[in-house]
């Protein structure tokens, strides 16, 4: 069973940059990636095998509290600071990086950008098929494309929980050697395509309502429900 005091949660920011080298699948969970997990066995053994899991919600650093967990994490990490710790120390080395998801219009603007701010890395991108769910030339077509790549790290950008069942079913069949980070809205955040929460919301671990207020047609079940059902999920675990 899917519970919060088993995993394995990263601590805090700062541990993002001791890594080690080599080929390493990163999740992200947070309070939606939780309710989910508890009803999609293969999103939560992706959770749970993966070899990093870093707490993007102050809802789940919350609940580790609460509950006393032994890998209890003491600050949220949202999947945007893995990017730029990451992406910082690619630049500084230099390297190959590989953008996998999205659409080619928001890919485009991620190479333009990140030309700019990252000089010493060499982009690639590859947009899959927009469906709900890929056909094994699909995948085949994809796993080439990065393999032939041979990156120096790998994002994955396809919302959860799609993103994290890929990567880990796809797992053995990537023969690449780089951290892998399934990062979803921040290829979008980064392209310009969706606005962030300004930093004081994010200070305050409101960048959930930012997003509520400014999108509430289609993220009010995932926050207002969603948050309840989370609340409810962990005080049964209790």
């Amino acid at each position: 069973m899917f519970k919060l005091k088993t995993l394995s949660i990263l601590g805090r920011k700062a541990d993002l940059a001791l890594l080690p080298d080599g080929k390493l699948l990163i999740n992200t969970i947070n309070a939606h990636s939780f309710n989910t997990a508890k009803r999609d066995a293969l999103f939560a053994e992706a959770l749970i095998n993966g070899d990093i899991l870093i707490p993007d919600g102050a809802s789940i650093v919350k609940a580790c509290q609460w509950m006393k967990v032994k890998s209890q994490p003491t600050e949220r990490i949202a999947g945007w600071d893995l990017f730029e710790i990451e992406m910082r120390k690619l630049n500084e080395k230099g390297g190959k990086c590989f953008f996998m998801g999205s659409s080619e219009r928001t890919l485009e603007l991620v190479r333009k950008r990140a030309v700019i701010d990252y000089p010493n890395i060499v982009v690639e991108t590859y947009s899959p098929p927009y469906k709900p769910k890929f056909s094994q030339e699909d995948n085949a077509a994809i796993v080439a494309a990065i393999n032939e790549a041979n990156p120096d790290l790998l994002w994955i950008g396809m919302t959860a929980p799609k993103q994290e069942k890929w990567a880990y079913s796809n797992w053995q069949k990537l023969n690449i050697h780089c951290h892998v980070g399934t990062i979803g809205a921040v290829f979008d955040f980064y392209a310009g395509t969706t606005e962030r929460a300004p930093l004081w919301w994010q200070q305050h671990s409101l960048e959930w309502l930012y997003r509520l207020i400014k999108e509430p047609r289609r993220m009010w079940r995932r926050y207002l429900i969603g948050n309840v059902l989370f609340l409810w999920n962990i005080c049964k675990e209790i």
